[in-house]
């Protein structure tokens, strides 16, 4: 069975493809391109769904049987994403790059903390205090308050180097991108960073004070970011290679 929904999640103006298969509801997103000659698939990690794009000029009709023609390679390819991990007793979460097991210690005081610890495998654990219901949210906003810090902190430095004005950060948690420069300078950064390794957090930083100049990814925006952090190769490799998963930790258990 086929189901076209008019918006995305969030009311994105993005067309939904629903299928069922082998019981499981499966959602494909629609996305038209004047590039497209053929229609393609492809499974998004973070958002745990698929994108077809499609000509411009394709029915929906089209997009619909090729959709349902390969709803076994698509559910194949989801059900192979690693599980998810919510901010939850025992799991396993990196902050900055390390591993932390949070642990949930409901009597003692205050709100989030890291800690050695001997009873854990990662030796420093991720605490937080309070009733179990209030432990993702604490956790997420433990996470929030320590990427704005860090973030404020490299993008200062970065613009200092520029001498350009400060810039405020802004904190949100796309599943497409890691960070964005508007036209009018706005600053925005996915909270998930505080999980990477600093020197990716770092590079995002850098590369979007570099679009405050060139807001393109001109030979010229790319040779300023790297003055502006010499690790960005290394970081635009670690981001292809681990970013996708940082979308993993989080999910509600």
């Amino acid at each position: 069975m086929l189901r076209l929904l008019r918006d995305g999640p969030g009311g994105n103006g993005s067309p939904l493809i629903t299928l069922e298969h082998a019981g499981e509801t499966i959602v494909v997103a629609l996305r038209r391109a004047t590039t497209a000659r053929r229609f393609t698939l492809r499974v998004r990690f973070a958002a745990r769904d698929a994108v077809l794009t499609m000509p411009s000029r394709a029915s929906l009709r089209d997009a619909r049987a090729f959709a349902e023609s390969h709803a076994a390679w698509i559910a194949a390819r989801l059900n192979r994403l690693p599980a998810t991990i919510p901010f939850a007793h025992g799991s396993i979460i990196p902050l900055r790059g390390v591993d932390h097991a949070l642990i949930h210690l409901p009597d003692r005081r205050g709100t989030v903390w890291v800690e050695e610890r001997d009873d854990v495998q990662t030796t420093l654990a991720l605490c937080v205090a309070g009733r179990s219901e209030h432990v993702h949210r604490r956790v997420q906003d433990h996470f929030k308050r320590e990427a704005r810090r860090d973030l404020e902190s490299a993008v200062a430095r970065h613009a200092a180097t520029l001498g350009l004005p400060p810039r405020g950060v802004g904190l949100r948690d796309p599943v497409s991108r890691w960070g964005s420069c508007s036209s009018s300078g706005s600053l925005n950064f996915s909270w998930r960073l505080i999980m990477a390794p600093p020197f990716v957090l770092d590079y995002l930083a850098a590369h979007e004070v570099a679009h405050l100049v060139h807001l393109d990814h001109s030979p010229r925006f790319w040779s300023l970011a790297r003055r502006l952090c010499p690790d960005t190769d290394r970081a635009e490799t670690w981001l292809s290679a681990h970013g996708a998963h940082l979308h993993k930790y989080g999910a509600r258990g």
